[in-house]
């Protein structure tokens, strides 16, 4: 049997990582950039990061946020003020220590006007906001004060990959303060609901909610929450993150408060954040071997009209009705947005186009022809079916069902993600299980793996690491939802309350 053509080589089953980085090339994304670990977004990836800031700008000033900016140079004192923060980011931070460049030999420009203190290019911003937050409370009637910026970060990474893990990516970063510690983690329940909210209703990307082990939370904070989901190598990606702070921050940067009793009290703080990773997320959970698939929810392009053009004598006529359609199909909503339309007028080979969309993702793309022009109808062909299952609709009945349709394949796209996480979601009661899951059956492709195993854990950090360094597999997170279970942990054999999510990761 000859094997079935894809657009992108290697396909996933061939070489995982590989079709990855092969289909953010060939759907127009990114491309590496001329720094060492750095990428640069073009126009399609970053509409697509745009829909993506949009739609969760929205949900954050629903919720009570304005947005502000803090400086990208924090100085290095800043960072040491909190012990647990500045140990887990230091190895990743980049430095500033010159403030200018002269000319020196052989016309080399070299770093010259030391700083009198380094400053650091921003990995996250809990100590600079921290300053400022310091200033602008005074009193209860100040809080809650809650405040996101969008922005640029810079952690220094030695392996990196496009969207996954990079030098610099894009971001948002709530932060929040709170007169009580009670409201603090109601700030952080709540917005990781919101990031729940938009991966699965918008990303149509299924995740689990869950709490962090100790060791796996972020630097400095009380606790850590987050989004776990499964991408189609069965590793998991965490999406989104909140950050129950306590007072550790407040106290490091002076955040005090006088309470409705004039007494003066540290405040209680949060931050939260998504990131460009999510970009990769949706390629890894919807893509398949003939590039990109776009949730409708957040394509740049809804549809797109190709028009098929056989000789000059129909040019014209094909062109017309190609724009009149595209004019008629934008008069309609999708989602609270105007429908999104792109008329291709390339002038290049009618398949060479559709080929090209589909490897760039859009959910929904029209040929028309002196044929379909005749019967006043539309070839539709759906980016989540295959190219045989394309079929022919009265012009007008398209129009009219557009969002129906649009709504259809985002719903699918969700649906079938879910079915792939699920089916791949195991319960381990044993420690050979649990190593035969986790141990590759192909040695040459080390990725493919069983998924997630839902096993006991007896809570320490001890097993942590000897699962972690045996298997690479770390406990993704203790579930919200989870129920109380009486069983024995998997390696110790300790009596255990509950199951946690174990997953090799990115």
């Amino acid at each position: 049997m000859s094997k079935k053509r894809t657009a992108i080589t290697p396909t996933r089953q061939e070489d995982y990582p590989e079709w990855y980085q092969q289909v953010v090339k060939a759907s127009d994304l990114a491309e590496n950039s001329p720094v060492r670990g750095c990428m640069v977004i073009k126009p399609w990836g970053y509409a697509l990061w745009e829909n993506i800031q949009r739609v969760l700008d929205g949900m954050f000033k629903a919720t009570g946020h304005k947005n502000a900016y803090f400086p990208l140079f924090i100085p290095k004192s800043f960072l040491e003020k909190e012990a647990q923060h500045v140990e887990g980011f230091a190895k990743e931070c980049a430095v500033v220590t010159h403030h200018r460049l002269e000319a020196g030999a052989e016309g080399k420009l070299v770093p010259a006007g030391e700083l009198e203190e380094p400053l650091i290019v921003r990995p996250t911003s809990e100590t600079i906001i921290g300053a400022m937050f310091s200033k602008w409370v005074q009193s209860y009637r100040d809080l809650p004060l809650l405040i996101n910026q969008w922005a640029n970060v810079v952690r220094w990474e030695m392996r990196t990959r496009m969207f996954l893990r990079t030098a610099e990516f894009l971001w948002q970063e709530g932060h929040t303060v709170h007169a009580t510690a009670q409201e603090a983690q109601q700030e952080t329940m709540k917005m990781l609901r919101v990031y729940a909210d938009f991966a699965e209703n918008y990303m149509a990307m299924p995740v689990i909610q869950g709490e962090k082990t100790e060791s796996e939370r972020f630097p400095g904070a009380d606790t850590t929450y987050c989004i776990e989901a499964m991408m189609q190598d069965r590793k998991a990606l965490q999406a989104g993150t909140s950050h129950f702070l306590g007072q550790n921050f407040s106290k490091a940067s002076e955040i005090k408060f006088q309470n409705d009793a004039g007494v003066e009290e540290f405040a209680w703080t949060t931050s939260w954040g998504v990131s460009t990773r999510l970009v990769g997320g949706l390629i890894m959970t919807h893509g398949d071997d003939d590039g990109l698939m776009i949730p409708p929810k957040l394509a740049p392009s809804h549809i797109v009209i190709i028009p098929v053009i056989h000789g000059d004598d129909t040019a014209s006529e094909v062109m017309e009705y190609c724009q009149s359609l595209a004019s008629q199909l934008r008069d309609k909503q999708y989602d609270k947005r105007a429908v999104e339309v792109e008329v291709d007028t390339r002038d290049m080979r009618g398949g060479d186009k559709v080929w090209s969309w589909i490897k760039k993702g859009a959910p929904v793309y029209l040929e028309i022809g002196p044929r379909d022009i005749a019967s006043d109808s539309v070839f539709v062909g759906r980016r989540d079916k295959s190219r045989k299952e394309r079929y022919s609709q009265p012009r007008a009945e398209f129009v009219a069902k557009v969002a129906e349709l649009l709504d259809d394949i985002q719903n699918s796209m969700f649906e079938k993600a879910k079915k792939f996480r699920d089916s791949n979601i195991v319960t381990i009661d044993t420690k050979d299980d649990f190593y035969n899951f986790f141990t590759p059956k192909n040695k040459n492709k080390p990725e493919i793996h069983g998924g997630f195993a839902m096993a006991h854990w007896n809570g320490s950090k001890e097993v942590e690491e000897k699962i972690k360094n045996d298997l690479n597999v770390t406990i993704r997170c203790i579930p919200l939802d989870a129920n109380e279970e009486q069983g024995k942990c998997i390696i110790t054999g300790e009596l255990s309350k509950r199951r946690v999510v174990f997953g090799k990761s990115y």
